[in-house]
Formats: structure tokens, sequence, C-alpha cells
């Protein structure tokens, strides 16, 4: 039997123009800057455990616990001025993990869904898990554009995978993980060039873990973007593809990284 363990890993201060695209006079409205605090909120930040019958999966790893003291030394200034993390006491994925009795060397696959700095800060944490795994669009995207924070990652053993045609998602690519059709890493590109959902098959259902391809419900069932993207054209066809997918009679539940409505749970 599948299960979905929903972590909360921390917050992240963010303007809501980062999480619902606007339009407005402000040229980057998502980044916060000369915008009053009346536009900006705490966002939680999850990971995902899942307990598969081939494997231990984490998906993203949340905040580094060096965000508790020197968040412009992990952040670096730019990032530090622009965001704000907290990771409450028992929050880290090392620690959710000791609270089921495991460590990272007990874990077969870390994926990282992307490489934005919220979703791999706490890599570190899981160094030894036996597979750390990214597409190869988003591996090379963060090693050589701006938006991202590489020493995150430095002396991490991240490897990547190649996309292949499978039959889900908005261009019908990613990768079957254990080419039994029960786990897919599907290509959702768009809020970054090499983004993926990770489609898990349970016994009532698929569940969708959608990343940042949207922040809530809203997003896909008012089709509204984030604030950050790449390319609209391929962010449109993403969240439609979920916004489609959640129509089906064997969608379960679709879940968005950011979303504050989602609480810290487990689905069986």
């Amino acid at each position: 039997m599948t299960t979905i363990h929903i972590w909360h890993t921390g917050e992240v201060y963010i303007d809501r123009a980062l999480a619902y695209q606007e339009k407005t006079i402000h040229p980057a409205p998502h980044t916060g800057i000369f915008r009053p605090s009346s536009k900006k909120s705490w966002l939680p930040v999850s990971a995902y455990f899942i307990n598969h019958p081939k494997g231990n999966i984490l998906v993203d790893t949340g905040w580094s616990e060096t965000i508790r003291n020197n968040p412009r030394g992990h952040l670096g200034l730019v990032a530090s001025a622009l965001f704000k993390g907290k990771l409450p006491p028992g929050q880290s994925v090392r620690e959710h993990l000791e609270t089921i009795g495991l460590k990272d060397t007990d874990l077969d696959f870390v994926l990282l869904s992307h490489l934005h700095l919220d979703h791999v800060s706490g890599v570190e944490h899981v160094r030894h898990a036996k597979t750390i795994l990214t597409s190869k669009p988003e591996w090379d995207a963060a090693n050589k554009d701006l938006g991202y924070i590489r020493s995150m990652w430095r002396g991490v053993p991240v490897q990547t995978f190649e996309l292949e045609a499978i039959p889900f998602g908005p261009y019908n690519k990613g990768v079957d993980l254990f080419q039994d059709g029960s786990l897919y890493l599907v290509h959702t590109p768009g809020h970054s060039k090499g983004q993926f959902t990770v489609m898990v098959q349970t016994s009532k259902g698929w569940v969708l873990l959608i990343s940042d391809v949207g922040y809530s419900r809203r997003s896909w069932t008012q089709l509204v973007l984030p604030g950050a993207i790449t390319n609209k054209e391929e962010a449109i066809q993403s969240l439609r593809w979920v916004q489609e997918f959640s129509l089906r009679d064997d969608c379960r539940r679709i879940i968005a990284n950011h979303d504050p409505e989602v609480a810290p749970q487990m689905i069986t």
C-alpha cells in the first residue's frame, strides 16, 4: 500500500503576486519590492514522504536548518532581501524523518521537483540518500540561469533523468520511475524550465503533487498563473493540464506545494 505524508517544512514570506499573477503598473510585483506588507503573507513550504512498495521517496526538501540562525549566509544578500523563511523546531526534513524512525540513508529517492531555493534548501540534510534526482532540463537551467542558489546543492550527488514519452502531462514527457505505471515524474514546465509533477497511484486514484505549477485550487480552477514564470505558454499548458486532470474520475487529489489550506496529514 502506498502512503503519502504531507509535511510542512517551514514557511516563506512572499508577495501575493508571486502566487497569483497580477496585472499592474509595477514591473515585477512578484518580487515584493516597493509593495506594502498588506500584499504579503506567510505560506507553508511543503515536502512529501511517500512510502511506496518499491521504496521510500522524499519529494522536495524544504528549508535547511541553517535558515534558523544564518538566513543571510544561506540565501545570499539578494535572496534574503526578497524572501524571508522560517523553520520551527521539528519541521526540517531531517527532523521529520527522525520522527518516523528514519535517516537519509533509508531514502531510496529524493525527487527535486525544481531547484528554486525553498524546494532545495534542505537537500544537505538528505545528501546520503541512495538517489537524488531532478530533470535534465532543470539541472541545466539551474546551473547557468539567474534565480538559483547553486551553493545549496554544492557537493550533493544530484543525478538527472532524461525526458521520455509517457502517457500523461501537457507534453507527454517525463519518466515512469519504477517502470510499472505506479509513479510518474511528469514534465510540467513554465514556472521553471524543468519543473515536474509527481503523479502517484493510490488505491483510490491518482494524487498529483504539482509543486509550483499553481499555488492553490484557485490556480487551476481559474487558470491563474504564478507570478514568476520562465515561459508563459508552457506555464499555461501545464496549469491547463492540471485543470483537465482534476476533472477525471480517477483523480483523487491535487496538492500544490504552498497552499495554506493543505494541512500536514497522511494520505493512505
